[in-house]
Order: structure tokens, then sequence, then C-alpha cells
């Protein structure tokens, strides 16, 4: 990706200037296009540099649009309100504002500012931020971004939450066996080894296993690392195949199946809501679900769409959404009240899929604990049979 500046001329005849990142002059000239602007002159910007991927947490985010609402709302010009919000805002996330604050003053709109800053913000803020430009109203837009972005942090609070346990009961289980077998196990066998006695199968073993485990301890860590480096390396590669797998697989399936509709559906709800159109919104849901199967599936309801088939007609026959979200989307579509019923379907969702995860981890706790006692229990059964194996030679 390279940088582009450009001229153009809005529809009202005012002059803007801009810049928009971009493989070629031709698709930064359709980009411009694009964002309704007729541009005049495009050209190579050879001092900009591509913006890297920034990262910042979803509920800074969320509350860096929610002030910008509250400025907006009561009649301070837009840049103005950038600028204060790029002063309460710290790090990464205000030094963008005032590079989106910069490229509105020069004549740009608010969306394309924010889509310059790659990463940042997502398909879904800058679809509801569009819509908000196009009339519907920048306030109330920026404000459904941001209540959007506040129930996403919400939900990955709850699912954080819900693992935090059996990761760190998987780490502590982790470092006690490496202490016993790495530490204990060669002391105890040292002692062993003075005496001359022989040791049951079962020590013979453990002492075996510890030995493999500290002379090949840096090996298979870094034989380990290259494996999970090249298994995700694939993964990425082949990103759409394993998403279809894990969307069929029997527990994990119905779960990512959920989140994704949870995303859809809340996307889809906030930019209806605003007045987008179904295959804009359904574009923006595409690129929002998380999932490539999902994706798929809403790129197949949006083709229909298009042919003429109704919203939530298009949604069934994809099945881009779980069977519930789709009943509720039928419900909705008939009564002329689709936002609101996606927007509960986005909820029943989200709870449905936090249930689901506090299921497993429910099923993952006594299996870690399990397997870290069955490896104690018989690092002290080897140990007591070596003890109990030396007694007679003791007396």
């Amino acid at each position: 990706m390279s940088g582009y500046r450009y001229s153009a001329v809005r529809a009202d005849g005012a002059a803007v200037r801009g810049s928009v990142e971009a493989a070629s002059v031709h698709d930064a000239a359709a980009i411009v296009s694009a964002r309704g602007l007729y541009p005049i002159a495009v050209e190579h910007d050879e001092t900009a540099v591509a913006s890297p991927v920034r990262r910042a947490s979803t509920r800074a985010v969320g509350t860096v649009l929610r002030s910008l609402a509250s400025l907006v709302e009561v009649g301070v010009p837009l840049h103005k309100a950038l600028q204060v919000t790029a002063r309460i805002a710290s790090g990464p996330l205000g030094a963008a504002l005032a590079r989106v604050e910069a490229r509105v003053r020069e004549g740009g709109s608010l969306a394309a500012g924010m889509e310059a800053e790659a990463g940042l913000f997502g398909a879904t803020t800058l679809g509801l931020v569009r819509a908000g430009e196009r009339g519907v109203g920048l306030a109330p837009a920026l404000t459904q971004a941001a209540d959007d972005l506040d129930r996403r942090a919400e939900t990955a609070a709850r699912i954080g939450s819900a693992l935090a346990y059996p990761m760190i009961l998987a780490a502590v289980g982790a470092v006690s066996v490496a202490f016993i077998v790495l530490v204990i196990v060669p002391r105890f066998v040292g002692l062993l080894a003075d005496t001359g006695a022989a040791l049951p199968p079962a020590t013979r073993l453990l002492v075996a296993g510890s030995d493999v485990v500290r002379r090949h301890a840096l090996l298979g860590a870094a034989g380990l690392a290259g494996v999970v480096a090249l298994a995700t390396q694939a993964l990425l590669r082949h990103r759409a195949v394993w998403h279809r797998w894990a969307l069929e697989a029997p527990l994990l399936g119905p779960l990512r199946h959920g989140l994704a509709t949870a995303r859809v559906a809340r996307t889809l709800a906030a930019l209806l809501r605003v007045g987008t159109p179904a295959l804009t919104a359904l574009e923006v849901a595409r690129t929002a679900a998380g999932d490539e199967a999902v994706a798929a599936r809403i790129a197949r309801a949006r083709e229909r769409v298009a042919e003429g088939a109704g919203l939530s007609a298009a949604l069934t026959a994809a099945e881009a959404l779980t069977p519930a979200a789709l009943q509720l989307a039928a419900i909705g579509d008939a009564a002329g009240r689709l936002p609101d019923l996606l927007e509960r379907a986005a909820h029943l969702e989200d709870a449905l899929a936090d249930r689901r995860v506090r299921t497993l981890v429910a099923l993952l706790e006594p299996a870690l604990i399990l397997a870290f006692a069955a490896v104690v229990a018989f690092v002290a059964a080897a140990l007591l049979q070596a003890m109990y194996s030396l007694r007679p030679g003791l007396s």
C-alpha cells in the first residue's frame, strides 16, 4: 500500500483535499469516488508512509467515540470536537485522532479520516459514521458505534473472566510438574544411586522421563515453538478452510456460529437503524463477522438481496445466522421492526455463548485437575515404591 494525495470536489461544489492509501493511483481514485467525491487530481505522495495497524482497547475507542458524540450533539464543530477528544485520549489513539482532525480540516469526511487509520476503527464503526454523515445524524451514529463497542467489550470481558481460572490453573500445574521432574526427582535419584539397589519399574520410568526432559528440554521447547509457528502460518494461509471446519465441529462450531451471529446481528441492527441500505449493511456485516465461513454466507445473502430478495429471507436461505436469530429476523422483518429484533437476537446469542463458554470451562477445570493429579500421583507412587524396595536392605 502507498500513500496518495488528492484534490476533489464535493457534490455541492466545495473543494476537498486529502490523502488515501491504496495499491495504485487507479485504486486511490476509486476510493475517492466511493466517498462521493469527484477527483480532480490524484498523485503519489512520496512522503506518505502506510499507516501500521494500531492497537487500542475496544473500551478506549468506545469512550472516545462517546465523547466525540457528546460534543457534536451540543453543536461543537467537528474539528474542534476532534481536537478536544484527541487531548483527552492517550497513546496511539490520541495521535490517531489528531491525524483525523487534520484530515477533516483539509476538507475530508470523518469516515475517510478514520478509515486512513488502518486497523484502529472497525468496519462497523466506519459504516455507522458514513451513515451519520449521509444525513441520519453524526451524533446518533457515533453514539450507536460507542454502544456497539461497549457491548463487544463486555462480551470479551465475560469470556476472558471465565477462562482466567483455567489458564492460571494450567500455568501453576505446569510449573509444579516441571519443578518435580527437573528438581525433586534428580535429587532423589542421587540418593538412591548411593545405595546401589535395583529400582522398581515405575521408578525407572520416572527417572528415564526426568532425564529425557532435562537433557532435551531446550530442544523440545524449540521444536514445539517451530510446530506452533508452522501451524499458525498454515492456519493463516488456509483460514477459510479452517473456519469452515471449525464451524462444523461438534462443540466449537455452535460457539463460533453464535459469536459470529451476535456480531453480524448487532452490526446489521445498528446500521439499519440509522438508515443504511441493506446491501451496504450486509457488506459491513460481512467484514465484521470475524469468521470466514460466516462471512461467505453473508456474501451469498447479499447476492440474493441484490437480486431482489428480502433481507431476512436471504439470510435464512444462506443459513448465515443461527436458527434462533433467523426466526427473530423473520418476525422483525414481517413486523417492520427488523433492527430491534436483530438487536434482541444479538443479546440472546451473546448470553448463549457466555453459557457455552462457562460450560466448557466447567468441564475443563476438573480435567486439568485430574491430569495434574495423575502426574503427581504417579511421581509419588514411583518414589514410594523405591523407598519400600530399600527397606529390606536397610534393615
